[in-house]
């Protein structure tokens, strides 16, 4: 359902209102777009196994550059999905954890990857059918 909260300001007050992702200006949107991308869901994913540091993270995210990494982790945290704490040490070491809510959804996409992992040979058997039937290889 459509509702005037997707196309107001963000308001701390917006626990009681209604958000319906298919609204353009829907803030439910950039948060869904966090979660489902690429590095989002593989970033919440790895911290779904436990709480990890800076570059624990970028090695267990294959493939992810320093800078997507912290954008991915400040859009996260800025979303609430992921707790950054700071230790007071020497050098400054920086842990991040998924708060409860980062849990909830991390255990969700947990479910749809095992799935889409399990079903990858049916999948692999449709891309060739697919390629095979517009002349690619």
């Amino acid at each position: 359902m459509q509702t005037a909260a997707c196309g107001e300001a963000e308001d701390d007050g917006a626990a009681d209102q209604s958000f319906d992702v298919f609204a353009r200006d829907c803030p439910s949107r950039e948060t869904l777009e966090h979660v489902t991308g690429r590095w989002g869901s593989l970033t919440l994913g790895a911290l779904r196994e436990s709480p990890c540091r800076f570059n624990e993270l970028r090695r267990r995210v294959d493939g992810i550059s320093e800078k997507m990494l912290s954008q991915t982790l400040q859009a996260l945290e800025r979303d609430g999905l992921v707790l950054r704490e700071a230790q007071p040490t020497n050098p400054p070491r920086v842990d991040y954890e998924l708060t409860p809510l980062g849990a909830e959804i991390a255990e969700r996409l947990i479910t749809l990857i095992e799935l889409l992992e399990g079903r990858m040979p049916a999948v692999l058997s449709s891309r060739a059918v697919y390629d095979a039937s517009r002349g690619r290889r």
